[in-house]
């Protein structure tokens, strides 16, 4: 007889999590704040799902956890070709250390980190993938949800 099982070999280290972006502008938006004292390292993926506009894409700290403080730029992601039709991912990546030092050249304590993306048309869409490897191993670090 099989014995289900649940070995979580990644998700006890990896927290990921999948955001609709659908901003309805054309201004530059945060995608969504994480505790930058969770991340050794941060991996977000856009994946075009409507338009064809061009994309600006940077990941940014924050002086508060959610965003509410000020913005400093960690990186700013510049992209090989542009994702422009269904289907098209892009990466961008932060480690620990970049974040340390954009703090440290902004003279600032950065608490959140996000991905801040900007399309050149208000009605374009896509799904945001972030995968963030964390400083504290446990299980469900990653966990269904599920409305």
């Amino acid at each position: 007889m099989a014995v289900a099982t649940d070995n979580q070999q990644l998700r006890a280290k990896l927290v990921q999590t999948a955001y609709d972006f659908d901003p309805d502008a054309t201004s530059a938006t945060d995608v969504a704040w994480v505790d930058a004292q969770d991340v050794l390292s941060l991996l977000v993926a856009f994946v075009r799902t409507v338009g064809t506009s061009d994309l600006t894409f940077a990941i940014i700290g924050n002086t508060a956890a959610d965003g509410s403080g000020t913005d400093t730029t960690i990186k700013s992601i510049t992209l090989a070709a542009q994702p422009n039709a269904v289907g098209d991912v892009v990466f961008g990546e932060v480690t620990r250390g970049e974040i340390m030092q954009a703090a440290s050249d902004a003279g600032v304590e950065i608490r959140g980190v996000s991905a801040q993306l900007t399309t050149a048309t208000a009605t374009d869409e896509g799904v945001v993938v972030y995968t963030i490897e964390s400083a504290h191993v446990k299980l469900d670090n990653t966990s269904d949800i599920v409305a």
